[in-house]
């Protein structure tokens, strides 16, 4: 006979001693069968997914390696505040020295042209670290674990980022040659 109680949760629940005194016993290896399937189970799981229960790398470290080689690549075309600063400084400092002189060629190349020049060449190192970070990237999984495939948005990042690197490397050379933009002549 079963009584009916109200376990913690609120749900009602019958209590059926009964039933498990009449309840045929399962042999005792049954425990062992069915748990020796739940393992097979979780093997067989493992060898789809390519998860052998080993915690390897998991590709997080590539996947910031990538976000950082796009970022550092936007940063090298867009400009950085330390770009800015050294652009700042080079410009007071070519003020700083032209003010005894009235030569207004002087005043534009020392005032302006090296702080142009400052400007370009923070954009390449920005552009080449991006470079070098997105190289790096999509160049571990062949150091790495070969059984483990590199996810595809982590390449697709390494891409954009060692592209933005090569064309801000490529614009910051052209910026500090003056062959992109450069000084107007004083004559």
């Amino acid at each position: 006979m079963g009584t009916k109680t109200v376990d913690e949760t609120g749900v009602k629940t019958e209590d059926k001693t009964d039933a498990v005194a009449e309840a045929p016993e399962a042999p005792e290896n049954a425990e062992v069968e069915t748990a020796d399937a739940v393992n097979d189970e979780a093997v067989e799981d493992d060898a789809v997914s390519g998860d052998s229960g080993n915690e390897g790398p998991t590709g997080v470290g590539q996947g910031a390696g990538a976000v950082v080689s796009a970022g550092l690549g936007i940063v090298s075309l867009t400009g950085s505040w330390v770009g800015t600063v050294a652009s700042a400084r080079e410009s007071l400092i070519g003020q700083l020295q032209s003010t005894s002189t009235s030569d207004v060629g002087a005043l534009i190349e020392k005032g302006y042209g090296n702080a142009w020049q400052a400007t370009a060449m923070w954009g390449g190192i920005f552009a080449l670290v991006a470079l070098i970070v997105g190289v790096v990237v999509l160049a571990r999984p062949a150091f790495g674990a070969p059984g483990r495939p590199q996810a595809p948005w982590i390449k697709s990042v390494a891409w954009a980022g060692v592209g933005l690197g090569v064309i801000g490397l490529l614009l910051a050379v052209l910026k500090y040659t003056d062959v992109l933009l450069g000084l107007p002549s004083a004559g």
